[in-house]
């Protein structure tokens, strides 16, 4: 037996983690979709309630619910751009650092990294080994991997995140846009409304699974707000009608 197969879990010292980081992050990246979609559900839904509870105009309560989706779907582009641009420039700034550490103090990067299998549980010799080997194969990866916890290779791209939240956001505001102009008039409202209650659960449960959290709890929170949202803007929306 080798001292490669005591690192735990039966890993190979080259790639620790790899597969269980990806799927991390892919189910990261499907539940932060699932929870714009569900923005774009909640927003938009709450201006096309609004607008029909003040006029039965379809043209209006088009327009303004054309007008909510752009408005969210950029706005999140937008927030979603920035906070990814700043996770970047932090990565980046980390990388260049410990490249120059690299470069600058091969000795003591040497042992820090052995230092971190150490304290994974890894023997000192094995360890030294271990990060020897990585250091010689790709130095930066397995520094950045081991210590920032970052992939050299596999930086967030901010367009990508920003077109993601785009595209969710408004996947999501389609619905009550139909919901609320293909039914008759009379029947626009309740059918918006049992169609958006119907779409929150399901978005609701579905990140509470990707998450791990409790989907039944989940489910009651995401329907409880959307449902609240809609109620408020009803109201007001009938009250600005009467008023008008």
């Amino acid at each position: 037996m080798n001292g490669v197969e005591q690192i735990p879990n039966g890993a190979h010292p080259d790639e620790p983690d790899l597969h269980i980081g990806s799927v991390t992050g892919r189910l990261n990246w499907l539940r932060a979709g699932v929870l714009g979609a569900n923005d774009g559900i909640v927003s938009v839904a709450g201006i096309v309630v609004g607008v029909a509870a003040a006029t039965t105009n379809l043209s209006a309560i088009l327009v303004a619910g054309i007008a909510g989706l752009l408005a969210g779907a950029f706005s999140m582009a937008a927030g979603e751009y920035v906070s990814v641009s700043t996770q970047r420039d932090t990565e980046q700034a980390l990388l260049a650092k410990e490249k120059w550490e690299l470069a600058h103090l091969p000795d003591s990067e040497l042992d820090e990294l052995a230092s971190i299998y150490e304290d994974k549980g890894i023997s000192p010799e094995l360890a030294r080994q271990v990060a020897k080997e990585l250091t010689e194969h790709d130095a930066l990866r397995a520094h950045a991997e081991a210590e920032l916890g970052i992939d050299p290779d596999d930086l967030t791209s901010p367009w990508q995140a920003a077109g993601a939240s785009f595209a969710a956001f408004t996947v999501g505001a389609i619905l009550p846009m139909l919901a609320i102009t293909l039914p008759p008039v009379s029947a626009r409202i309740p059918v918006c409304f049992a169609a958006v209650i119907v779409a929150l659960i399901l978005t609701g449960t579905v990140s509470a699974r990707l998450g791990g959290a409790n989907p039944r709890r989940a489910a009651l929170r995401t329907v409880a707000g959307g449902a609240l949202a809609m109620v408020v803007t009803y109201g007001v929306g009938h009250l600005v009608g009467i008023a008008l």
